[in-house]
């Protein structure tokens, strides 16, 4: 048998796969990748988390179809920020329903645990996400199966349903105790995960969508730098640090230009390409602000053609800005 597993890279849908692997069965760790996931690149740790259990690493971007149909239109609303669970979840079960026949499956897999999750992971939550799923029985949750009904691959004898686990609530022991029976290493504690969970990034992205259509190209700038509306209307986000700076660098958005300051150690700024005269002079000032920039004259670099010259200005007056 084959079955492709709803894969995040945590422990509890590591364990899940590992669970279905002990009994003889294919797994395909699918990993949906919505946008929102993590500032960080994790497919290396997804892969070596799937070669550890010896399951198949697998990856599928619907950012652009989670823009358009789940993140601005939740059937069953958001969690406390501006996080879709529940249909969040139900869309990653049809995405994974099409990729099983794909991939000549016969069921799904999640490490959802009962009760894990107050909003989306109890139990009338979990049905509900069944139904969105459109999963019609093949959604076997390995860690929790036994406080559940019998799905089709339980009925049918595909999987031996005492093997299965009755875990619930949010303790970790017995999950920590799966982890060094199947030798697990360098697994990643229980977190938010989701972005979306947030609850500045959930004001970033209420700012950014009050201007402006959110496209896939535009979710990276959301996930790096201190954020600033500026006076007539221009978006400015100014890099923290080393990994902050290199995020900025690598955003493809075709909204934003990028601000360096020349002749002294700065951050990496980017602000909207179609900012009003006094807001990109306002954002070159405050770039600067970031720096250790003496009170004189520097050279600002906008894009890699044009540079003006302006002077730093206090970091209060940028503040007034902030989100």
């Amino acid at each position: 048998m084959k079955a492709v597993a709803l894969f995040s890279g945590g422990l509890d849908s590591t364990l899940a796969m590992a669970l279905m692997i002990e009994q003889g069965i294919e797994v395909v760790g699918l990993n949906v990748n919505i946008g929102f996931g993590s500032t960080k690149d994790r497919r290396e740790h997804m892969e070596k988390m799937c070669q550890q259990v010896g399951a198949e690493f697998m990856e599928v971007d619907i950012r652009s179809q989670f823009l358009r149909d789940i993140l601005f239109s939740p059937k069953y609303g958001y969690g406390k920020n501006f996080n879709p669970c529940i249909d969040c979840h139900g869309n990653m079960f049809r995405v994974a329903k099409e990729i099983m026949v794909e991939v000549g499956a016969s069921f799904l897999i999640s490490g959802e645990v009962v009760g894990q999750r107050p909003k989306s992971q109890n139990s009338q939550a979990l049905k509900i996400v069944e139904e969105l799923g459109e999963t019609d029985e093949l959604l076997i949750r390995p860690l929790s199966a036994k406080l559940l009904k019998k799905t089709v691959p339980e009925r049918n004898g595909w999987v031996d349903r005492e093997k299965l686990l009755r875990i619930s609530g949010r303790g970790r022991e017995t999950q920590m105790k799966l982890a060094e029976r199947f030798g697990l290493s360098d697994f990643e504690t229980p977190a938010g995960g989701c972005l979306l969970t947030d609850s500045f990034f959930a004001t970033k992205i209420r700012d950014f969508v009050k201007y402006d259509k959110l496209e896939v190209d535009d979710i990276d700038i959301l996930k790096f730098g201190r954020h600033f509306r500026l006076e007539d209307g221009a978006k400015l986000v100014i890099g923290r640090n080393l990994e902050d700076n290199n995020g900025l660098k690598s955003v493809k958005s075709k909204k934003f230009i990028s601000l360096e300051g020349v002749g002294v150690k700065s951050p990496i700024a980017l602000i909207s390409k179609d900012a009003s005269e006094k807001d990109l002079f306002f954002g070159c000032s405050a770039v600067l602000s970031y720096t250790k920039a003496e009170n004189r004259e520097y050279e600002v670099e906008i894009g890699e053609k044009e540079r003006v010259l302006v002077s730093p200005i206090s970091r209060d007056e940028v503040r007034k800005y902030s989100l």
